[in-house]
C-alpha cells in the first residue's frame, strides 16, 4: 500500500503574511518522512518565495494510494 501524510502547515514570508493549510496531503516513499523534509518539500512544490518560518503540525502517516504520478511518469513542462 502506498504511503501518504496528513498534515497541517504555517508557512510566514520574510516579506510580510503567510498561509495555512489543514487536513493537506502529500505522497511520500517509505514510512516516514521527516518535519524539515517535509516543509521543503512543501515550498519547493508550491514554488514559494521569500519564506521564512515553517511549522508542521499534526503530522500523521496513512495507508492510502497516491495520488499523483511518479516523476518519470509525468510530462515536463
Amino acid at each position: 500500500m502506498d504511503k501518504r501524510v496528513v498534515f497541517d502547515f504555517e508557512i510566514e514570508f520574510t516579506n510580510g503574511g503567510g498561509i495555512q493549510g489543514q487536513d493537506f496531503r502529500l505522497d511520500i516513499e517509505g514510512n516516514d518522512i521527516s518535519d524539515e523534509e517535509l516543509a521543503k518539500y512543501i515550498v519547493e512544490d508550491m514554488r514559494l518565495l521569500m519564506v521564512g518560518k515553517v511549522t508542521i503540525l499534526n503530522k500523521k502517516i496513512i495507508n492510502e494510494k497516491h495520488k499523483r504520478k511518479p516523476l518519470d511518469e509525468q510530462e515536463r513542462i
